[in-house]
């Protein structure tokens, strides 16, 4: 039978629901961050980096096994709440997804990761730091950034090598991530200098907007740093509340607060000099270039610049999508065995795994803020 003008639409519309000539396989990729609650900015942040991944895969017409494919991310909040994210893990398991990217928070990556691991589903976090995510002997966890064991300790030796500080006063958010990344950070202190005080122990809540009692108790021992353990929606706050009480120490937190938002949050307290932050990740400026045309393309295209993990989820994305090339195949247990030895050269630098799953040689980059501007001090493997 001769096709009309009026039956042709109809005839391909049939063609892909079929499997016939035209149809296109479609890869279903989770994503979960918290794009409601404090870590917001944070989350959307993250989608924005997927979302920049799906259009460069889109434009390179991929195809997989021979046949066509088209990327689509199935988007899920988890607030950073525990509860949320398990409850996101599940949604995208019974949604048959082939990959997950996420999630943020230690705290709701953790216990996420045994949903997916349970289903056979690989999981590539582009920001959970806690070395607990990957020594849960899951084959199916990894992560593209550096763990807690590399931050913390880094920056614990830093401060007292580099900043000089002999009174250390230590806050964290209770989080999975902000304890991890506090007790590691007094680790790598006390081992660079045996000598070091750490002459306070304090501790808040990831929603907490009144830190007065812990603050007052902190400045009467005196302290030349302080370090918090948590994000930059309560270490801004923090920072800012110690400030308006005269507490002068340095300031030092992790990833987590390592944002272009923390100046805003902390109402200008983080002046010159004042903050030193890592990020869990980093090339070297003279490798710099495609991170910086991510950059640039990420503000072009958004309105605002890169709040912080962003190029690690279009790295994670492009990296599991490199196994499911290298393996023929978007499924899940077929692709695994390729991303656990995958060597994928990122906007943030070269990604292979260890057999933890963990980022092998991840680097860190430092940063100060400099007339209201996060600025890159140096980058530490």
């Amino acid at each position: 039978m001769q096709l009309t003008s009026k039956l042709l639409p109809v005839a391909i519309a049939m063609a892909f629901a079929t499997g016939g000539a035209y149809a296109q396989e479609i890869i279903k990729i989770g994503h979960v961050a918290p794009v409601s609650g404090q870590n917001a900015h944070l989350g959307k942040d993250m989608e924005n980096g997927a979302k920049m991944a799906v259009e460069d895969l889109t434009a390179k017409n991929i195809k997989i096994g021979g046949k066509p494919v088209k990327f689509v991310i199935q988007y899920e909040d988890d607030a950073g709440d525990p509860k949320q994210g398990t409850n996101a893990a599940q949604k995208l398991v019974d949604a048959k997804v082939q990959g997950v990217i996420g999630h943020l928070n230690s705290g709701t990556t953790i216990p996420a990761s045994k949903i997916y691991y349970d289903a056979g589903i690989p999981q590539i976090s582009p920001a959970a730091t806690s070395p607990v995510y990957t020594k849960q002997k899951f084959n199916t966890t990894f992560r593209v950034v550096a763990n807690d064991n590399k931050l913390g300790g880094t920056l614990g030796a830093y401060a007292v090598q580099k900043l000089g500080a002999k009174k250390i006063a230590v806050i964290d958010d209770r989080t999975a991530y902000g304890q991890g990344v506090a007790e590691e950070f007094v680790k790598g202190a006390k081992k660079a200098m045996p000598g070091v005080q750490i002459v306070g122990k304090e501790f808040t809540n990831a929603n907490a907007t009144d830190f007065n009692a812990i603050l007052t108790n902190i400045k009467s021992k005196n302290p030349d740093l302080v370090f918090f353990g948590g994000m930059d929606s309560v270490g801004g706050p923090l920072l800012r509340q110690m400030k308006a009480l005269g507490i002068n120490a340095k300031y030092m937190g992790g990833d987590g607060v390592c944002t272009d938002a923390l100046y805003r949050l902390s109402a200008g307290a983080a002046a010159d000099g004042v903050v030193t932050c890592a990020e869990a990740g980093g090339v070297p400026a003279e490798m710099s270039k495609n991170i910086d045309e991510f950059r640039a393309r990420y503000k072009k295209q958004f309105g605002q610049e890169v709040q912080l993990y962003a190029p690690y989820v279009y790295d994670a994305i492009m990296t599991m999508v490199q196994a499911m090339q290298e393996a023929n195949s978007s499924e899940p247990a077929k692709y695994l065995p390729y991303l656990a030895k995958i060597k994928h050269q990122g906007v943030t630098g070269p990604i292979a795994f260890d057999q933890f799953g963990d980022i092998k040689d991840g680097a860190l980059t430092l940063y100060t803020y400099k007339a209201g501007k996060k600025t890159q001090m140096e980058v530490v493997k």
